[in-house]
C-alpha cells in the first residue's frame, strides 16, 4: 500500500501564494529550493513526518527549460491543487506491479532539487515533464537514499483530502492498481480538494 507523500499547489505567482498560505494558516512555508533543469522552485509545509504540501512556481532566475514547466505553470493564471504524489520503496517494482494490475503509472525518471543551503536532493518519480491537467491519480515517488523533506518542516494538519472526477469508477480502479486510497466523488471535471488547519484558521485548496 502506498501513502501520501505530498500535495502540489501550483502557483503563477509563487511569492504571493506562499504569503497567502502563511496568512491563512499562521505557519510560514519554508523555501525548498530549485529543480535543476525544470525551471521551477518551491516552498514546503509539513503535514506529518512523511508528507507535506509543496507550493511550486516558476523560477524566474533559471534558464528557460527544454520542456514545458510542469503543472501548466507556463500558462496558469491562478493557484490550483494540481497533483498529489504517493511514496513507494522500489519504484521500478511498484510500476511493474501497477502495470500487471491494469494501470500504467509511467516510466520512472530521476529528479533533483538544490536546497537553499546548497544540498542536492535526489529521487525518482513517474510524473511526465509536460503535465497540464490535474492528476487525480497520484504520481509515484521514491526518495531513494535521500532523507525525506518533511522530517524538519513546520507543520499544519491535513483535515481532509478527496478527488473529484466524471468517472469515479475508473479512478478508483487506477488507485487500486497502485495501492493508493483517496475518496473519489463524481463531478463535472477532474479535481482535488484538500482542507488544511493551522493556528490561524483553515484553508481549502482546490
Amino acid at each position: 500500500m502506498t501513502s501520501l507523500d505530498h500535495l502540489v499547489l501550483a502557483a503563477p505567482d509563487l511569492d504571493a501564494t506562499v504569503d497567502a498560505v502563511a496568512k491563512a494558516l499562521g505557519v510560514t512555508p519554508v523555501a525548498g529550493g530549485r529543480h535543476d533543469g525544470v525551471g521551477t522552485r518551491n516552498y514546503l509545509l509539513g503535514l506529518d513526518e512523511r508528507s507535506y504540501l509543496e507550493i511550486i512556481g516558476i523560477d524566474t532566475e533559471a534558464p528557460t527549460p527544454v520542456h514545458p514547466r510542469p503543472f501548466g505553470l507556463d500558462t496558469l493564471t491562478e493557484p490550483r491543487l494540481a497533483a498529489w504524489l504517493a511514496q513507494v520503496d522500489g519504484i521500478e517494482a511498484a510500476v511493474e506491479a501497477a502495470r500487471a494490475a491494469g494501470f500504467d503509472p509511467g516510466t520512472p525518471r530521476p529528479m533533483s532539487r538544490t536546497t537553499v543551503e546548497g544540498q542536492v536532493l535526489r529521487w525518482k518519480l513517474t510524473a511526465p515533464f509536460a503535465t497540464t491537467g490535474i492528476a487525480v491519480v497520484p504520481y509515484l515517488i521514491d526518495w531513494l537514499d535521500t532523507t525525506h523533506p518533511a522530517a524538519t518542516l513546520p507543520r499544519v494538519t491535513l483535515r481532509s483530502f478527496e478527488a473529484v472526477h466524471p468517472d469515479p469508477t475508473s479512478v478508483t480502479a487506477a488507485l487500486g492498481a497502485i495501492g493508493a486510497e483517496v475518496p473519489v466523488a463524481r463531478g463535472v471535471s477532474a479535481g482535488l480538494i484538500a482542507v488544511l488547519d493551522g493556528p490561524a484558521g483553515s484553508l481549502t485548496l482546490v
